[in-house]
């Protein structure tokens, strides 16, 4: 009883990521995220395709490609029932050249040395596989182990050994300016009855003034982008 009910709190806690509430301050960048990835998932040829999820826990990304998947390996620090091998990043025990298919989403951030990582992710990719990452950009410190905040030319720096690189911005500037000022209501707001009021009110209106701006303001400015997405080509 106790593991499925973790299991069906990851599941719901993935929905959530892929089909985020308006009341979520993330709202903004996981419906960009969900448009891009599904994108970049539909490069990939074949259905008999071999993902390797890397930070697993909970697999909001699964159902995107899941129904074109031979084998779909969760890997994870935590130990949990979504999760099929309990290993750090840098050192994944598997053999060079399994999968078609690396996602790798808010992950890079918790790693001491992110560059170990990706060589682990590029070492296990097929030959012509591919990347599917997202890294903050501008966030607030969530963890004690939480170490970076990433930027495209750092990321072309540790994407340098992929033979082709694709790096987008999840969201404007506007989107951004808004996501931030979402979350600094959902979370700094004190006492903790007046978060849950913003978080109904607040949040929503965040989230919607930014839709409304972007119609008007057409930009593609990044400067204040709060995510930035990765397709990389092995």
């Amino acid at each position: 009883m106790a593991l499925d009910k973790i299991s069906k709190e990851a599941i719901a806690q993935g929905h959530e990521r892929l089909y985020p509430s308006l009341t979520n301050p993330n709202w903004l960048i996981l419906r960009e995220r969900r448009v891009l990835l599904k994108n970049w998932i539909s490069r990939a040829a074949g259905n008999n395709l071999a993902v390797l999820d890397l930070g697993g826990r909970i697999q909001p990304y699964r159902p995107l490609v899941e129904d074109r998947t031979a084998s779909y390996v969760a890997v994870d620090m935590v130990p949990s029932p979504l999760v099929d091998i309990v290993a750090r990043g840098e050192q994944l025990p598997v053999r060079d050249g399994v999968f078609d298919i690396v996602i790798c989403t808010q992950v890079l951030e918790y790693v001491l040395e992110p560059s170990l990582a990706v060589a682990e992710i590029h070492r296990v990719l097929k030959s012509g596989g591919f990347l599917l990452l997202t890294v903050p950009s501008i966030f607030p410190r969530d963890a004690d182990h939480d170490c970076w905040r990433f930027m495209p030319e750092a990321l072309r720096y540790l994407l340098r050994e992929f033979s082709a690189t694709e790096i987008v911005p999840e969201g404007s500037s506007v989107v951004g300016i808004f996501r931030t000022l979402a979350l600094i209501a959902a979370s700094y707001t004190k006492p903790s009855w007046l978060a849950t009021l913003f978080r109904w009110t607040v949040v929503p209106l965040c989230n919607m003034a930014a839709v409304a701006v972007m119609s008007l303001v057409k930009t593609t400015n990044d400067q204040f982008a709060a995510n930035f997405g990765a397709f990389a080509k092995k």
